[in-house]
């Protein structure tokens, strides 16, 4: 019935900058300057992603630069201390790399970002081969859709298949991204289906419903 989601293919970036293994803090921090990122997925062989690297794991140098920590610190912040003397990406990366692949749907890629509170992901093929990566700005480009496109989907895949029965007769109207549904309905026990329905097509803020009809038991609801 709905149209066929977004994936992680149609918003990622396929120019990547990377690093190997040996790459050294300075290269690193330089090329994260350069190319104004956070993170860089780290590869070896023909660009097998191995781990990730992020501003996270270099902090611990300047962190603990002119400090003594004490037997506590130690024992409590071990693995930052361990990045703290680190020289090389295969020392410092994260591993091993989360990563998505193209075919990822975009909500399923927003949760894993938002559970594991990561700001981009390597996107891999089958083989860990490194495709692109996605960002969080990118799986928010679907809020970008146009307001008539989405009535139009709203329109054609939930009113048309749900809601086509005799004596329905609704409105959609779409303003910044907030759906309006408007009219009378032949069964309002399909009003709460249709408020997920629209809800999970992308772009859409919010729904707002004015809509009257008959329950199940006959009744009027208004």
């Amino acid at each position: 019935m709905h149209g066929t989601p977004h994936i992680v293919s149609d918003v990622m970036t396929q120019t990547v900058a990377a690093v190997g293994r040996k790459a050294t803090f300075k290269q690193i921090v330089q090329l994260m300057q350069d190319w104004k990122v956070s993170a860089l997925p780290v590869l070896e062989g023909e660009g097998r992603v191995v781990g990730v690297v992020s501003e996270a794991d270099l902090l611990p140098k300047e962190e603990f630069r002119d400090s003594d920590p004490d037997r506590y610190t130690q024992l409590r912040r071990l693995k930052d201390l361990a990045k703290a003397g680190a020289l090389t990406a295969e020392e410092l990366m994260t591993s091993p790399a989360l990563t998505t692949r193209p075919d990822t749907i975009l909500a399923v890629a927003a949760r894993t970002m938002a559970h594991s509170r990561i700001k981009r992901l390597p996107v891999v093929d089958e083989l860990g081969m490194l495709q692109g990566i996605v960002s969080r700005a990118d799986l928010l480009k679907v809020f970008l859709r146009g307001d008539e496109e989405i009535a139009e989907e709203v329109r054609r895949e939930i009113v048309a298949y749900l809601l086509p029965t005799p004596g329905s007769t609704i409105r959609v109207e779409v303003h910044d991204g907030v759906v309006g549904l408007a009219g009378h309905v032949h069964d309002t026990s399909l009003i709460p289906v249709a408020a997920r329905l629209v809800r999970a097509v992308e772009g859409v803020v919010d729904v707002d419903f004015e809509l009257e009809g008959r329950r199940p038991d006959g009744s009027s609801s208004t």
